[in-house]
């Protein structure tokens, strides 16, 4: 009863927030507690949540001052030079924009935070969007798998989690998987490509200057790197993009706002401190990669040190916070309701009946090929399950099984991270709300478009695992 009640209560979360009936806040917050009374356990309901509060107060805490030092840093123009760099490929064309999210979001992957790689890809994107109307589903959607699929890395959490259950070395699952996993970034590539293909076709192939000025009579700066600029005319091509602004009031409200980032004289730049800190963001990066600290405790003495270092008048760092409680409450707030779902999830055994259930259902004859059914069972399970449940609770009987029938745990290993890709759009997983929150994009609009894609990303993973004999 607990495993049909599991996976109802997933089921009409999601039904819920894709047809918008209700907001994610509440559901993952009222669908739980419906369902822990449903089991016959309401009274319990309390201890459940406080103990899902507990177990994600960590990662919420990280989240809200990540989201403090990184807007901070593009506040103070740490990023503008990944932004130009960024626009001189893309120019105005969809499709060069579409491939360079899909690689700006791989590339900042690398330092395994997945809350960092949303909002350094969707701060530097989001205005190149708005401004030529493409569809922002896009870019959550192939930020969210590209980012999936480089979470595989051995610091990025999947890995390290199926090294400590299966008692494994990391390096020994993560290595042997490189090239499948490269097959699997270059068709995020590929789906980046395609996707900006059909934008390009839907809004047709424009110059920079057409993409940026709204009406005739406004004229558009193009600063370059040096922070002067040169006015675009119709038609020339704007071919040296830079940090892009409007000199002028013709736009209004939200578009003002959506190239304000990108101003090249805004009161929040600190040129003379960028060594500073660039210094400051790779020693942080450094020391949450080598897990010096806890990350929301490197994350609080960041934030605090680069507010206290750029902005020393407390007006200043007042205002800096203000801008960023926005995403501060929204992120936070969605973290803690989810500890709600997960809370009760958890607590009811229904994750774990879930999981057993799944498990038992793997005929017999399958034995030989475990570690392709635990590739195939890591797209659904990392989707409704934590990774902890799955690579800590699931993970070792599927190897267990896999040894009766001759099957090494490291391909149970490797097979389990093809699921990734799709993972990072869980649910379960706060990053995505980080994604969705500064896109301003629906969690329901990016789950229909993106799962499909996620899943065949995936399936691409798994695939290549076989190809290359190491599934």
């Amino acid at each position: 009863m607990l495993t049909i009640l599991g996976f109802a209560m997933i089921a009409t979360f999601l039904v819920l927030i894709m047809t918008k009936k209700m907001s994610p806040i509440a559901a993952l917050v009222l669908i739980p507690a419906l369902f822990c009374v449903a089991v016959g356990q309401g009274a319990k309901l309390g201890d459940y949540v406080i103990d899902g509060v507990a177990n994600l107060a960590p990662t919420a805490a990280m989240l809200m001052f990540a989201i403090v030092y990184f807007g901070v840093m593009i506040d103070v123009g740490l990023f503008d030079p990944i932004v130009r760099g960024i626009l001189r490929f893309c120019k105005a064309d969809p499709m060069r924009i579409v491939v360079g999210t899909a690689v700006l979001a791989a590339i900042v992957s690398l330092d395994g935070d997945g809350s960092t790689t949303f909002m350094i890809t969707v701060s530097a994107m989001y205005p190149l969007y708005k401004r030529l109307k493409m569809s922002l589903v896009v870019m959550t959607g192939v930020a969210a798998t590209a980012n999936g699929v480089m979470n595989t890395l051995p610091w990025g959490g999947p890995t390290a989690r199926a090294a400590t259950a299966l008692k494994l070395d990391a390096s020994e699952i993560f290595i042997p998987m490189i090239p499948a996993l490269a097959v699997g970034l270059l068709a995020v590539f590929l789906l980046s490509y395609v996707l900006g293909l059909r934008e390009r076709k839907r809004l047709g192939m424009l110059t920079l200057d057409e993409a940026l000025v709204r009406e005739p009579e406004q004229e558009t700066v193009l600063a370059g790197a040096g922070g002067g600029g040169d006015r675009l005319r119709k038609g020339s091509g704007g071919s040296g993009s830079a940090d892009l602004t409007q000199d002028g009031d013709g736009d209004e409200g939200e578009d003002e706002d959506d190239f304000k980032g990108l101003d090249p004289n805004r009161s929040t730049l600190r040129p003379k401190l960028y060594w500073f800190n660039a210094g400051l963001t790779v020693a942080l990066l450094t020391a949450m990669i080598m897990q010096l600290m806890p990350i929301p405790v490197l994350f609080l003495l960041g934030a605090a040190l680069a507010l206290t270092v750029n902005f020393p008048h407390m007006p200043d760092q007042r205002a800096r916070i203000a801008a960023h409680a926005d995403n501060v409450l929204n992120v936070s707030g969605m973290v803690f309701a989810a500890a709600v779902f997960t809370g009760v999830l958890t607590g009811t055994g229904m994750v774990e009946n879930m999981a057993d259930s799944v498990v038992s259902a793997v005929p017999d004859a399958m034995g030989p090929h475990m570690a392709i059914v635990t590739g195939l069972l890591s797209l659904p399970l990392t989707y409704f399950m934590s990774n902890d449940g799955f690579y800590f609770g699931v993970v070792p009987v599927l190897a267990e099984a896999g040894a009766a029938h001759g099957v090494s745990p490291l391909e149970i290993a490797r097979a389990s991270l093809a699921g990734q890709a799709l993972h990072m759009s869980s649910p379960l997983v706060p990053a995505v709300y980080v994604l969705v929150g500064m896109a301003k994009v629906e969690f329901g609009d990016h789950t229909r478009f993106t799962v499909k894609w996620a899943v065949l990303t995936s399936l691409v993973v798994l695939g290549a695992g076989i190809l290359f004999g190491t599934i």
